[in-house]
């Protein structure tokens, strides 16, 4: 087969452009090209165009036209996403990743020029910022002056990548959040290439650096969130491979009713597709529902897509993308997506017939929607808003705790239940201008009525974009945000991410003391225990609306149907629905100040940064000049005693567990991004390398420094060890002895005897973010092997990128059923000639002798992870192939 065959023109506009005609090539092999869902087609598309029947062959194409509902066995696909996005707290490690490649390259007597991306990366720095400062008209000045003071050595070393790195762009900190600038300017839906003389247009393709890459899918992009090393080798030119993907089509119908936000929404739509078990699926949205959600409402649904555990949640290209795509300054990619969209097979018109097959079709009517939170600490777990009160009366239990403190010199009471924190944050919510102008107009109301947030509520508002700053002011609605204390404290993700700040130390205090259950309400897409802030224990996610009514109200215990919000000066009661603003008052503040002049002129110089990014000072260099002072940026382990051939790979013998955990461990649990804990291992490394509490910055901000990454792995305050009973933290049992050791000292107790380590999971293990310090921090702590009952997709690609084996029990089999506690002694054979969802043994040899042999599947899911793995993981796999070495 010739892909040349399938060449086609069309001509959009003026200009004239090629492209590879999908429908033919598929209808050539004997294909029916009109049943395979659009998310496929995409997929079809990038197999026909990277053809070459060396790495994409006919057969791939043949089986992905061929597309079955469900798959027995997975069926690999090599696929080339067009572009990499990153955000700067995994950008970071990946570029640290890259420079000590340039240097293995170089000690191996090559040119380090050659590692180098051969596809568009785009590194937004959001994720750094911290609410330090809040409630102020300087919060914002503040909180990015700190950033710097905090980041300038990770920030110096992103410059010298952009300097340093073709087809490497960085957009400066304080300008928005990834995925909102990805939607907003980034994405192209239509790509033009240069290629022997020729425009050739094909659909816009990515992986990200971050789970919520899956935000962009609501303009009929496909894009999902890989770890730090998978991205790094399709920035390499390599091919990222997949599973031929079962589709899961959602069909809306009906329309959100009157006062029901987006919000509202994909709260209720994770919490579904969670029950029917969509992980490591694709999901693709249609129907006449779909019409009448705009594309910032399908980006909030899109974002969560992590949340409810699929790969993607799929929009197709249909009006509302051209639209949108003017709307935000694209008119030329407008003008070529409609017309290749419609020419190609990839748009989604009104009265085209649903002649589409999915694997599953889950019928969902729009109008079923209520207002609703989720929490108190999993995204899934929505509580309608109707019945709040009694949810978290029930948590609180019938003695809820109180106590009276002074905050800022004002007499307050806090208890169980009280709101601490109340944020509007996150590019899932604040990329959509009618959430966000529905909460300017109830602040606005409740200012009118003399409403004020409580003292010991901390507010912040931290815009994704400086668009949507641009829309508040002219609606003359920025002014109430800031009377009710949600001044704008920063351009990223903030709270969402655990970046909360420090809170007032009073309340910190009497929290502790009192062991109080306080609660944060924000506007993010996760909730996981410890997240948002560690003195926090219960977080709930909202619409922006919802946050300042909670604010408000200081507390979550509020039931809002029969109690008032808040009182006026004069003693009458306010109620929320006194607040809440009308549809149609909302929809004419979007059609009058949301409009295309703010996205131009706001996107216009958005690489170029402020001050403080201009002032860095950076020297040009091909190779990395590592300082050894630095507490930021070290050069890595992964490629010491590096080899041009991979050594042989060995059985697992005599191993020890780590640590026993148990359902859902998030990336969180594993590797926590926020404070650094002083009493821990990484906090002890700080303080010995002279550096200050103050200073310690965030676990997610010193990613570039391997020492203190490693000690910080499974080192969050709230994860259980079930080796140590009900006890919380990064603690563990070293045997033989029976020794509780933080995780760190016991790893380096077992390195030094030469045992290699195992971990034994429950369900749905490492969940939540793509972190890839999950994984290397979980490799370089010397675990061999993670046996788990299930896994999250990411979690478990990247364990194999670091070449760490992840096992699945048998059904109906677990730690508990087997009856292991820990203190066994494991072996697992077969790993020399392992093949892809190999059937392993695994023997545990209790104290007394007596064995315990049970069978797992090696989720190497295909033969390229097979090859990762026997390489110690994919860079080094990446690196031989540069080198023309390697297995």
């Amino acid at each position: 087969m010739n892909n040349q065959d399938f060449v086609r023109e069309l001509r959009a506009g003026d200009d004239v452009y090629a492209f590879y005609d999908i429908r033919q090539a598929a209808e050539a092999r004997g294909a029916a090209f009109d049943r395979l869902p659009f998310s496929v087609r995409v997929l079809a598309e990038n197999v026909l165009r990277k053809l070459d029947n060396r790495i994409a062959t006919d057969r791939d194409f043949d089986n992905i036209v061929a597309w079955k509902k469900t798959y027995v066995a997975p069926v690999e696909l090599p696929y080339y996403p067009a572009r990499v996005l990153m955000q700067d707290f995994t950008g970071v490690p990946a570029v640290v990743d890259l420079a000590a490649m340039r240097d293995a390259v170089r000690d191996l007597g090559g040119d380090p020029a050659i590692v180098n991306p051969v596809v568009p990366v785009e590194l937004v720095a959001d994720h750094s910022v911290q609410v330090d400062f809040s409630g102020t008209v300087d919060s914002l000045k503040g909180n990015v002056q700190k950033e710097y003071e905090r980041n300038s050595e990770r920030y110096t070393l992103l410059k010298w990548a952009q300097n340093n790195f073709d087809n490497f762009r960085v957009v400066p900190p304080n300008s928005g959040i990834c995925h909102q600038v990805n939607l907003e300017h980034l994405g192209r839906v239509t790509v033009v290439e240069e290629t022997d003389g020729r425009a050739f247009a094909y659909p816009d393709t990515l992986v990200g650096l971050d789970s919520h890459t899956p935000m962009i899918n609501a303009l009929g992009v496909m894009g999902w969130g890989v770890g730090g090393i998978e991205a790094e080798a399709v920035m390499l030119g390599q091919p990222y491979y997949l599973s031929i993907p079962e589709v899961i089509g959602v069909r809306l119908t009906g329309s959100l009713r009157p006062g029901v936000t987006a919000t509202d929404l994909v709260l209720t739509l994770t919490e579904l597709l969670r029950k029917h078990k969509v992980v490591e699926k694709f999901v693709e949205y249609f129907g006449p529902g779909m019409h009448s959600l705009s594309i910032p409402d399908r980006a909030t649904i899109a974002n969560m897509t992590p949340e409810y555990g699929a790969t993607l949640g799929f929009f197709p290209i249909d009006e509302k993308t051209i639209e949108y795509l003017t709307l935000t300054g694209r008119a030329r990619e407008a003008v070529l997506t409609d017309t290749y969209a419609r020419t190609n097979g990839f748009f989604y018109g009104r009265s085209d017939e649903d002649s589409r097959e999915y694997t599953m079709i889950i019928d969902f009517d729009l109008a079923t929607v209520e207002a609703s939170l989720a929490g108190p600490a999993r995204p899934q777990d929505r509580i309608p808003l109707s019945v709040m009160a009694p949810s978290v009366a029930r948590m609180l239990g019938d003695k809820p705790k109180r106590t009276d403190i002074t905050v800022r010199g004002k007499p307050q009471s806090l208890g169980d239940g009280s709101v601490v924190i109340a944020a509007i944050t996150s590019c899932t919510n604040t990329s959509n201008p009618q959430v966000l102008l529905c909460a300017g107009l109830l602040a606005r109301e409740a200012v009118a009525r003399g409403l004020r947030v409580p003292e010991y509520v901390k507010t912040s508002f931290a815009p994704g974009s400086k668009v949507v700053t641009r829309y508040l002011e002219e609606s003359g609605l920025l002014p109430y945000f800031e009377a009710l204390g949600f001044h704008i404290a920063a351009y990223g993700c903030t709270t969402c991410i655990g970046n909360s700040g420090p809170l007032d130390a009073d309340i910190g205090r009497a929290i502790l003391d009192n062991k109080l259950n306080v609660a944060a309400v924000l506007s993010g897409n996760r909730n996981f225990e410890a997240r948002i802030h560690q003195e926090v224990k219960s977080n709930y996610l909202a619409s922006p609306p919802l946050v300042i009514a909670y604010a408000l109200a200081g507390r979550v215990t509020i039931d809002f149907e029969k109690e008032p919000v808040g009182h006026d000066p004069n003693g009458k009661a306010v109620f929320l629905a006194d607040l809440w603003p009308s549809d149609a008052a909302v929809a004419d503040l979007v059609r009058t100040h949301v409009h295309g002049s703010s996205f131009t002129d706001e996107y216009a110089h958005i690489f170029e940064g402020d001050e403080f990014w201009k002032a860095l000072d950076m020297a040009d260099s091909t190779t990395y000049k590592w300082d050894d002072r630095s507490t930021y940026i070290k050069h890595p382990p992964y490629f010491e005693g590096f080899t041009r051939e991979p050594p042989l790979v060995s059985d697992i013998t005599d191993a020890r567990v780590f640590l026993m955990l148990g359902d859902t461990v998030t990336t969180d649990h594993i590797s926590p991004a926020g404070a650094i804990n002083a009493e821990y291992p990484a906090g002890q490394y700080l303080r010995a390398h002279g550096v200050d509490e103050q200073d310690f910055n965030s676990y997610g901000s010193r990613r570039g420094n391997h020492e203190v990454m490693l000690r910080g792995t499974f080192g969050n305050i709230r994860i259980k060890n079930r080796m140590l009973g009900s006890t919380e933290g990064s603690y563990t049992v070293k045997y033989p002895e029976g020794e509780k050791l933080f995780n760190y000292d016991a790893a380096l107790r077992y390195r030094a005897e030469g045992t290699p380590l195992i971990v034994l999971a429950g369900a749905e293990y490492g969940t939540g973010s793509s972190r890839d310090w999950a994984a290397k921090g979980t490799a370089l702590l010397g675990v061999k092997a993670v046996i788990a009952r299930s896994f999250e997709r990411i979690h478990r690609s990247n364990l194999v990128g670091m070449g760490v084996l992840p096992l699945v029990f048998a059904e109906g089999e677990d730690s508990e059923s087997l009856s292991l506690d820990g203190s066994e002694v494991f072996s697992i054979a077969g790993l020399a000639d392992i093949t892809p969802r190999a059937a392993l043994q695994v023997v545990a040899k209790k104290a007394d002798g007596t064995e315990v042999v049970f069978s797992v599947t090696a989720r190497l899911d295909t033969a390229i992870e097979v090859a990762w793995y026997v390489n110690g993981g994919i860079l080094p796999y990446v690196l031989r192939r540069m080198m023309g070495a390697g297995r």
